[in-house]
């Protein structure tokens, strides 16, 4: 059978949004005779690829409707709103029966707007994006196809928004690849030499399109870091995939930017050489990417300390058996840090539970084998 799938994966900024439709399309060509159409799709190397180059709804509509033409899908898997539109629009205007339409909610984007319009500098902007995102995805709830989401939250929070409740629903995960499973056992040069004898703290912050939570978790980073300046002096903090140059405030002197790496085996040996991984989003966050970070950290057998956003969408981890969960407090996070680096022997048990848990059940693997069973039971 033929896949199509359709997503906003962009090569420049291989994480977040880059890796769903990345990792589930290179297990799912073994099943499927496979294309990705995407934004930049340099970084497809295992399948046909094409880029649609902007995030425009016609431009991806007209791109959906000349892979309908040119590659006869039986199967369209549409990740994230605009993706999922163009298909629907695309497919009704080309009139095509003969594919199976199923789009993917990484999470729900109306509530994400909902949540941070208290908090937001442009309530009218962020309010015009809530009625836009809200309309635009119960378009897609309505349209009577089948919807996978990344998160048992989401499905139980598609009925709370909309009067809905679908019936071909279905909840399949985020995944870790293998090399991040494998990068506890391999050597390599610490990054972090220049830094030592200090523990090293890490959080993960590119520069996200559109969401801010990234921009929220450096702040609170940032602030973490800064009740710990003058009381811890063995902790240093640093902060992947944006520069100090970005922000505005004075930094304290043990936080670290290093900006984005783009090897992919450097970043690896900066989370293997870490001493704890961190999660630090306020509750107005509203972290959806999080759960990438969250088993990145936990695949590399670090221990991890997040706040119960950090969190949002895997329920199976939980505080005290797999990691550490703390309030929203700057100072109650702070405080669990310092305690943690002090005493790190004691919750290592936390970090190896956590990825026996990992390997068992969430690499890219399994989540396209359950993808699969889907579409099959779909076809059928």
């Amino acid at each position: 059978m033929r896949l199509l799938i359709v997503s906003t994966l962009d090569s420049d900024q291989p994480f977040g949004a880059f890796t769903r439709p990345f990792y589930l399309g290179q297990y799912l060509g073994k099943h499927f005779d496979l294309c990705q159409l995407g934004l930049n799709c340099a970084s497809v190397d295992y399948a046909k690829s094409a880029s649609v180059g902007s995030r425009s709804l016609l431009a991806y509509v007209r791109a959906v409707q000349k892979y309908i033409t040119e590659f006869s899908p039986d199967i369209i898997y549409a990740q994230e709103t605009l993706p999922g539109l163009a298909a629907l629009i695309a497919v009704t205007l080309s009139r095509y029966k003969k594919c199976h339409l199923v789009f993917d909610f990484h999470t729900l984007s109306a509530f994400e707007y909902w949540t941070r319009l208290s908090t937001a500098t442009n309530k009218f902007q962020e309010f015009k994006q809530f009625i836009k995102t809200y309309i635009a995805q119960g378009t897609l709830l309505f349209a009577n196809c089948s919807i996978i989401a990344a998160s048992a939250g989401t499905v139980q929070m598609i009925p709370k928004w909309y009067p809905i409740k679908p019936k071909k629903i279905y909840s399949v995960g985020n995944g870790v690849s293998d090399d991040l499973l494998q990068a506890p056992f391999v050597s390599t040069p610490d990054p972090y030499q220049h830094l030592r004898p200090a523990k090293i703290a890490v959080v993960i912050a590119p520069k996200t399109y559109q969401f801010p939570s990234n921009d929220m978790s450096v702040d609170m980073t940032i602030e973490v870091a800064r009740h710990l300046q003058n009381e811890v002096e063995d902790i240093h903090f640093v902060v992947i995939g944006r520069n100090a140059e970005d922000l505005k405030s004075s930094l304290p002197a043990n936080i670290t930017f290093i900006g984005f790496l783009p090897s992919r085996s450097d970043f690896i040996a900066h989370l293997a050489h870490a001493d704890i991984c961190l999660l630090p989003f306020p509750e107005t966050a509203v972290a959806g990417g999080a759960r990438n970070k969250s088993l990145d950290f936990l695949a590399v057998k670090k221990l991890v300390i997040s706040t119960p956003e950090g969190l949002r969408g895997l329920e199976e981890f939980r505080h005290q058996e797999h990691l550490l969960v703390t309030g929203y407090a700057v100072e109650e996070f702070a405080n669990t840090v310092k305690e943690a680096v002090a005493n790190l022997p004691k919750y290592q048990p936390l970090a190896d539970t956590a990825y026996s848990l990992i390997q068992n059940q969430y690499s890219w693997q399994s989540m396209a084998d359950k993808v699969n069973d889907i579409f099959n039971n779909q076809v059928k």
